[in-house]
């Protein structure tokens, strides 16, 4: 069983992940760059087109064993089963190490399951191999929000909307956190 680690601790790492993140250069596909091209420029009628295809690409591992891990903690984190989304996704970071959907995927049951130490960490790996990882961002900054870090919170969602900015969710926060540091400030 994972330990929980206290949330000084997680605000800590996530506030290193994001300093990493806002500086990071690494390399991603041809594909994936002319996606994030175009999802950049992209208006109300093409963005979530767009947005689809770049989660097919991060979708693929190049194995169909991998893409069969990955389908089956996806089913099991759907169905509300944690634990088993967990061991499907670490058993596919233990064959694919270099494939960040297993790292995202493990966080989001660690999330689920209330395991907010380990989710960052996996979290921090996702976007050390996939840095426009808007949906790994919108997780980091999920975690600060609830960890009462709205100002972090709100550069995350920030760096989501300089990558995707017809991102429905990271505006609608963005807009909830600036009203509540608003708020904070009177």
């Amino acid at each position: 069983m994972a330990t929980r680690i206290p949330p000084f601790k997680c605000a800590v790492a996530a506030f290193v992940i994001l300093q990493a993140v806002s500086s990071s250069a690494v390399a991603q596909t041809a594909d994936l760059d002319a996606l994030f091209l175009e999802l950049k420029d992209a208006d109300e009628t093409s963005h979530e087109r767009i947005s689809n295809e770049i989660r097919l690409e991060w979708q693929k591992s190049g194995s169909a064993a991998m893409d069969l891990l990955l389908r089956r903690g996806t089913e099991a984190l759907e169905e509300g089963n944690a634990l088993e989304a967990a061991e499907h996704f670490s058993a596919l970071i233990d064959h694919a190490p270099e494939f960040a959907e297993g790292y995202h995927g493990r966080a989001s049951a660690y999330f689920a399951d209330g395991l907010m130490g380990p989710a960052i960490d996996d979290l921090r790996q996702t976007l050390v191999l996939m840095p426009r990882h808007y949906e790994a961002m919108f997780g980091l900054a999920s975690i600060m929000e609830g960890l009462e870090r709205p100002e972090d919170a709100l550069k995350v969602h920030e760096l989501i909307l300089e990558i995707y900015p017809l991102n429905q969710m990271a505006l609608d926060a963005k807009t909830r956190l600036e009203e509540q540091l608003r708020g904070q400030s009177l």
